[in-house]
């Protein structure tokens, strides 16, 4: 396959091999590959028009009042036009949206700023959520994505080249790197207006994509979806990549089971690493193994004096990742008063701040987010580990691990659940016994039934520590999980 300098730059070459092939199709608007890098090139020339003549790029806000497929024309063509395409959160409130366009320095696609410009090679400028509630500017380059692309084909092989399903917004990096994977394959992608597990259910079950990304939370509710409607097997979907938060192997045979012929991988990454590690998925994996590195990552783990010299379960000491790749991304774009440094750089070196380490067959195995970890009984916890155990449960949802102050302890650890079905605290207790070491069980676990998530679908720790932090007995509508059920 012809390899491609920019992300932009298969749109032209599957136009001219491939034009009457469908590139976009989000339900609404329908491209192929030839109306696609027309409109494409009638947006490019409109901006070169309206801005200014620096050859350095300039952040340009995407168009997101259209349906995914315009939005994802309106980014092509903020490329196409030399620039760098910045995409916001359609749930951001008026304010936050000024707030933020006042950060980067430009405010519409009409056209830059004059000192609204980033290094050369950026086309990205994308936001995760900041402690802080200001959300984080990143910045990426080209040939952090090209990479990106080409490291994930050679993992996961022919499924990754077909037709690829995207069922969330474009504001998420995850289905971004999704829809623009389909386009440089020449595959085409299929988009959602918003995320409906039934119409993905149905997508795939008539052809219309044969791979699909999607978070966690996603295929859970897929899953339920095709268990309330009877059962039956996809047998045209051939790839399932799975990324943005760790997927409960519990329910790998599920989904297995609904699509037998897919080939079903996990990736763990960040949006300022792209792609760091992953494995085939299989129910009998531990917990904390997140994979083999790709092929053009680079692993070095540092070491940290600690309170106690403390080791995992398995008994290998986690230490700082740090990350070395082609993959990596420029820098933020928040300036540093709004938000704490949440990376580590050592030269070409980075770490995101998760702790792990490697074990004797190179798989790296995650151990948690240094901000998150405290001590309990003198010891390192990690409330990653403990979440991943709970989720594997089958009548747990979701979970998040919290600290709060014991006399006795200093610390000890809590947990907040969304449960699929009712379950005894005395259950969980010995699930967790099983597979942790005894510190690390949770003291008390509460039952939150409105789950809070980000916008991205991850579990909002930040809220739920806020929440229990108000109320220390824990919110009056949460549920204390009883020891036996009556």
């Amino acid at each position: 396959m012809t390899k491609f300098d920019t992300v932009h730059a298969p749109i032209a070459y599957w136009a001219a091999r491939t034009p009457n092939e469908t590139a976009i199709d989000d339900g609404s608007l329908s491209l192929s590959f030839e109306a696609l890098a027309d409109q494409v090139d009638a947006q490019a020339r409109t901006l070169r028009g309206a801005s200014t003549s620096s050859s350095v790029p300039a952040p340009l806000w995407v168009d997101d009042t259209g349906t995914p497929g315009a939005q994802l024309v309106s980014f092509l063509g903020i490329l196409a036009a030399g620039h760098a395409a910045a995409v916001g959160d359609p749930d951001w409130s008026p304010a936050l949206r000024r707030q933020v366009m006042a950060l980067l320095g430009t405010a519409s696609t009409a056209g830059p700023a004059r000192d609204a410009t980033l290094a050369a090679g950026s086309f990205y400028v994308g936001f995760t959520s900041g402690s802080t509630g200001l959300p984080k500017g990143f910045v990426r380059s080209h040939r952090s994505w090209t990479s990106s692309f080409e490291a994930c084909l050679e993992a996961f092989g022919p499924a990754a080249r077909t037709t690829l399903l995207a069922p969330g917004r474009l504001s998420h990096s995850l289905f971004l790197f999704g829809a623009l994977l389909g386009l440089w394959t020449g595959a085409g992608v299929r988009l959602q207006t918003r995320f409906s597990a039934g119409a993905a259910l149905d997508s795939l079950m008539q052809g219309n994509a044969r791979s699909l990304i999607a978070v966690p939370s996603q295929l859970i509710l897929m899953l339920e979806q095709a268990h309330r409607h009877g059962p039956r097997a996809i047998e045209e979907t051939q790839g399932v990549m799975i990324g943005g938060a760790p997927w409960p192997r519990a329910r790998t045979p599920q989904l297995q089971a609904l699509f037998p012929n897919a080939r079903i991988v996990e990736f763990y990454g960040a949006s300022e690493t792209s792609f760091i590690a992953w494995t085939d998925s299989r129910a009998d994996l531990p917990a904390t193994a997140v994979g083999r590195p790709f092929s053009n990552v680079e692993l070095r783990i540092e070491q940290l004096a600690t309170a106690r010299e403390d080791s995992t379960a398995s008994g290998a000491r986690p230490g700082l990742i740090h990350v070395r790749s082609p993959m990596l991304f420029t820098d933020y774009v928040t300036p540093a008063s709004a938000e704490a440094p949440a990376i580590l750089r050592d030269g070409d070196w980075l770490s995101v701040g998760d702790m792990g380490h490697l074990d004797a067959d190179g798989i790296l195995h995650l151990a948690g987010r240094r901000q998150r970890m405290f001590v309990v009984q003198g010891k390192n916890l990690f409330p990653e580990e403990v979440e991943q155990i709970l989720t594997d449960h089958p009548s747990v949802v979701a979970a998040s691990v919290q600290a709060v102050p014991d006399v006795v302890r200093g610390m000890r650890a809590v947990a907040v659940v969304e449960l699929a079905e009712a379950v005894d605290r005395a259950t969980l207790a010995s699930w967790c016994q099983a597979r942790l070491e005894p510190y690390k069980t949770p003291r008390r676990v509460y039952v939150c039934a409105q789950w809070p998530r980000t916008t991205s679908g991850k579990t909002d720790h930040a809220a739920l520590a806020r929440l229990l932090a108000a109320h220390p007995e824990g919110p009056a509508d949460w549920q204390v999980l009883p020891w036996q059920l009556s």
